[in-house]
């Protein structure tokens, strides 16, 4: 063998550790030491909540909206175990699409000016049954902020001060994504937040990556919660609610 033929064998052995890495980067990593349920299956210890609208039905948390039983107001089933700093939050969801639903984290209570007892501000993941792009489940949306859709499904951005989100890469497309999600299905979704950037993943893969560049906007720490949109009658569940905080 001639080294003419060695060298590019020598260069794709070298390169290809690389290429993996690369193309696995996509990819949801392993659950960290740490990892625990904050739902037990059982009642709503350790969250709190509308208790007309929200309650635990086949050992999953149910919320629901109705003619009767309407929601004043986007309202929360906030989780009252801790806060959300750095972290790593896994579960699974289903909803109808009358409406839509979302996961609240890094947030603040509101308290003042309200129509319920249970509403949050800061970061969401929005939740929807929906396939077509920009209105499906992943995007950050800015609850009750003025940045409202912060980065949608598919980007890898950052917000800058005087400038606002700036895109800088493509994660997934909206046909790629419509094989990803699950409609009328159990959907994985996990966020890990960490320092001022935020990931977003569904069904084991990242759908979204933002960096929070402002330092009068970014969050660095707050509740979570589980959303009941305003409107609409509508039902969302989730299970396998565990969150790990990340050093």
């Amino acid at each position: 063998m001639t080294m003419r033929t060695l060298l590019p064998l020598c260069l794709l052995i070298a390169i290809s550790p690389l290429c993996l890495a690369e193309d696995n980067s996509a990819a949801l990593p392993a659950e960290p030491a740490g990892m625990k349920l904050i739902f037990n299956g059982k009642d709503l210890s350790d969250w709190d909540g509308d208790k007309r609208l929200w309650s635990v039905k086949d050992g999953v948390i149910h919320g629901e909206t109705t003619s009767d039983a309407v929601a004043a107001g986007n309202t929360f089933l906030i989780w009252t175990g801790g806060q959300t700093g750095d972290f790593d939050l896994r579960l699974s969801f289903r909803c109808n699409a009358t409406n839509n639903s979302g996961i609240q984290y890094r947030s603040s209570r509101v308290t003042e000016g309200v129509k319920n007892d249970w509403v949050l501000k800061g970061y969401q993941h929005e939740l929807r049954n929906e396939k077509g792009f920009p209105n499906v489940s992943g995007f950050i949306y800015d609850e009750r902020g003025t940045r409202k859709r912060i980065c949608l499904v598919g980007e890898k951005a950052a917000w800058e001060p005087k400038t606002g989100k700036q895109v800088v890469a493509t994660l997934i497309d909206e046909a790629s994504f419509q094989k990803l999600f699950k409609i009328d299905d159990w959907n994985e979704v996990a966020i890990i937040a960490k320092g001022n950037r935020i990931q977003h993943y569904m069904n084991g893969q990242l759908i979204l990556d933002f960096t929070d560049n402002d330092p009068k906007l970014a969050l660095s720490s707050g509740n979570l919660g589980l959303q009941l949109h305003a409107g609409k009658p509508m039902w969302c569940e989730f299970k396998d609610v565990r969150i790990a905080e990340l050093k």
